[in-house]
């Protein structure tokens, strides 16, 4: 059974084939969501024999997952672009804007691989990557607080989610709007998550815009 993501490989013929099966994938889904794609359309705007393409990916799932592994990792990257404490509510990280700017250029791909809500391949990949990361952040940089998988989970559902609406028409924004609103929306999540592992004499506010800004996973 193939991965459900590729990482590459040794032989550049492999990498190569795969790279056209990507780019194939991602062309058709501009035109039809990909309940509507076949192997067929795939593999014929690939260049490739049908057999070819089962020696890659077990089904077109596994070849979406795998095209969507590059924008799961600048969105995980993207939100965690900050040395230190993580930029106050009015400043989001650069690269989230840019990431969101991009997304909105090929609106049409994304909803074909995210459902609303935050299903299908994208959405599955982008939440586990996500809520990993978050995690092992949150244990990285405060091993002795407790309910990080909470707090991963809240982060990765919520930007998950969004992001899924807003490619479906359901959030109004601009890509620099939603990246403000996301910042703040998280920092709130990580504020009284925080919040909950301090003594009650601790002021929630100060864990999101002070200069002790408890940081995020």
């Amino acid at each position: 059974m193939t991965p459900a993501v590729t990482a590459g490989s040794a032989d550049p013929r492999t990498a190569r084939t795969r790279a056209k099966l990507r780019a194939a994938l991602l062309a058709a889904c501009e035109h039809r969501p990909l309940e509507q794609v076949s192997v067929a359309q795939v593999v014929r705007g690939a260049g490739v024999g049908r057999a070819t393409f089962y020696l890659h990916y077990d089904d077109l799932h596994a070849l979406a997952v795998d095209a969507c592994a590059e924008v799961v990792t600048e969105a995980v990257d993207a939100l965690h672009a900050w040395d230190g404490a993580p930029p106050g509510p009015d400043a989001p990280p650069a690269p989230l804007a840019a990431l969101l700017a991009s997304v909105h250029t090929r609106a049409p791909v994304y909803r074909s691989l995210l459902r609303e809500g935050g299903g299908g391949p994208l959405g599955e990949l982008l939440h586990r990557e996500l809520r990993q990361r978050s995690l092992d952040e949150l244990r990285a940089r405060r091993p002795q607080d407790t309910g990080h998988d909470l707090t991963a989970s809240a982060v990765a559902g919520i930007f998950t989610g969004v992001l899924a609406d807003w490619v479906h028409g359901r959030v109004d924004a601009t890509p620099e709007q939603l990246a403000g609103r996301i910042w703040r929306m998280l920092l709130a999540v990580h504020a009284t998550a925080r919040h909950r592992s301090l003594s009650p004499s601790s002021h929630p506010k100060s864990a999101v815009t002070g200069p002790g800004a408890a940081p995020l996973g």
